[in-house]
């Protein structure tokens, strides 16, 4: 199978899940059978916002992408199946500042059974970091990438790379100055990295760049070498405000490379804290995040086509 993914992607990410406990309900360690079910009843409500999405006259409901856990996620990947939206699972331990398999050596079974159209990772990764981590998570990396393409499967890869303390200094701890000046370079050096060891990714889930040149420079990245032709960029949402997601998607939008977005909780998170404390209504909570996600697929859409930005 051919490296890559042909089409556009709109993926609606609600796969977090110790960040999720703990920031939304409070809930500290292992949750009680109780509390699951609390937890899953609240992804239940963001699923039901894509869907309420996905079934807009002039939405293209193949594009819409559903990114949801096993340990919270019920029977979301089965309703999303039924749905015909892409259903994609993350592989990772949650909450991890390296990256580990969630079940270790049967992680080809839970794939196996969920069967999810993609198989997503979250990893920390910056090029002057660690050596010694930074060699174990790519020697578990490539024991992924190998696995999946050998099992004709996509690898969704999400590239996070937070600063190491010198990079922040030279910047004078401007976090804002890092993620402008810093880090689209330290960005494409990781892919660089993840690249030359091996490991082939189908689809970048990249964090988001102001300028279009440095989506330019990670699209062109992501497809050196050969038979990387159809390797395509998402860009993710890290929770931003939505003028910084805004100005994220229209960087990358008109890329050749860039085919969509990953957003999660700058989609969801205030509806469903309404609906938690009870100020917003089921019904109310999932059509605001319908309108939350086409919104963002407007913004990157116009931005796509060169038409002028969402107000």
């Amino acid at each position: 199978m051919a490296l890559g993914y042909d089409g556009k992607l709109f993926i609606l990410a609600f796969d977090h899940r110790g960040s999720f406990q703990k920031k939304m309900f409070g809930i500290e360690g292992e949750p009680t059978p109780e509390e699951t079910e609390k937890i899953a009843d609240a992804k239940q409500v963001i699923y039901e916002g894509l869907e309420r999405a996905s079934e807009q006259d002039g939405f293209r409901p193949e594009s819409a992408g559903c990114l949801i856990d096993e340990q919270f996620g019920s029977n979301v990947p089965e309703r999303a199946k039924e749905h015909g939206l892409s259903l994609a699972m993350p592989v990772e331990k949650s909450g991890q500042n390296q990256f580990d398999f969630q079940y270790d050596d049967r992680f080809g079974e839970h794939i196996e059974k969920f069967d999810p159209e993609f198989s997503k990772v979250l990893v920390r990764f910056n090029s002057d970091g660690d050596a010694k981590m930074n060699e174990r998570q790519l020697g578990r990396l490539k024991q992924l990438a190998d696995w999946l393409h050998e099992n004709d499967r996509i690898f969704l890869f999400e590239l996070l790379v937070p600063a190491e303390e010198a990079q922040l200094e030279s910047v004078g701890g401007d976090t804002d100055r890092y993620d402008a000046e810093l880090r689209p370079e330290l960005m494409r050096r990781a892919i660089e990295d993840i690249q030359n060891y091996g490991i082939e990714v189908d689809i970048w889930k990249i964090e988001g760049v102001d300028e279009r040149s440095d989506a330019e420079m990670l699209a062109q990245q992501s497809r050196k070498g050969e038979g990387r032709e159809g390797v395509v960029c998402v860009v993710l949402g890290r929770g931003a405000s939505d003028a910084k997601v805004d100005q994220w998607l229209q960087a990358g939008a008109p890329v050749d490379g860039y085919v969509g977005f990953a957003i999660g909780r700058s989609i969801w998170w205030d509806s469903l804290k309404g609906y938690l404390d009870g100020s917003v209504p089921r019904e109310e909570a999932f059509a605001q995040i319908a309108a939350n996600y086409l919104r963002f697929v407007k913004v990157y859409e116009e931005a796509e086509q060169g038409a002028p930005a969402v107000s």
